[in-house]
C-alpha cells in the first residue's frame, strides 16, 4: 500500500500536522472505526478533557489492534468536540498520538450524545 499526503499548491495549507488530502493506493483492507469515546471498559467517563482524550485514542488503538492494525494504518480521522474551549488540548493530544503520521482530518464542534462525553472520534484505516 502506498500513502501520499496531498496539499494542493492552489488550495489553503493545512493548519496543523495533517494532510488536506491523502491518496491511498494498493490497499487490500479498509477498517471503519465507529465513534470512540473517552470511557473506561465499565463505561465511566473521567471529568477532565485530557483524561478523556487519552482514553479516546487508547480506544482507537484497541480497535486497530483487534483488526491487526496500528495507528500507522489510519488514513482518515473525524473528531467531534463538545466545546470549542478544548481545542488546544485536543490538538496537543492529537499531535502526540499521531506523532507525525499524516491523515486526512476533520474536527467538528457539536453536541455529543451524552453530556459527560467531551469528545468522540471515528476513523478509517487502510492496509
Amino acid at each position: 500500500m502506498h500513502r501520499r499526503p496531498i496539499n494542493a499548491e492552489d488550495g489553503p495549507p493545512s493548519s496543523g500536522t495533517y494532510a488536506q488530502a491523502l491518496s491511498v493506493t494498493g490497499a487490500s483492507e479498509l477498517l471503519f472505526i465507529s465513534g470512540q469515546i473517552g470511557v473506561h471498559g465499565e463505561g465511566k467517563a473521567p471529568p477532565s478533557f485530557p483524561a478523556q482524550a487519552k482514553l479516546v485514542w487508547s480506544n482507537i488503538d484497541a480497535q486497530l489492534r483487534a483488526a491487526g492494525m496500528s495507528r500507522d494504518d489510519l488514513v482518515k480521522v473525524t473528531v467531534f468536540l463538545s466545546d470549542r474551549a478544548d481545542s488546544e488540548e485536543y490538538r496537543a493530544a492529537r499531535d502526540a498520538y499521531l506523532d507525525g503520521h499524516k491523515v486526512a482530518l476533520t474536527c467538528i464542534v457539536t453536541g455529543i450524545f451524552d453530556s459527560d462525553w467531551l469528545m468522540e472520534i471515528e476513523a478509517v484505516a487502510a492496509r
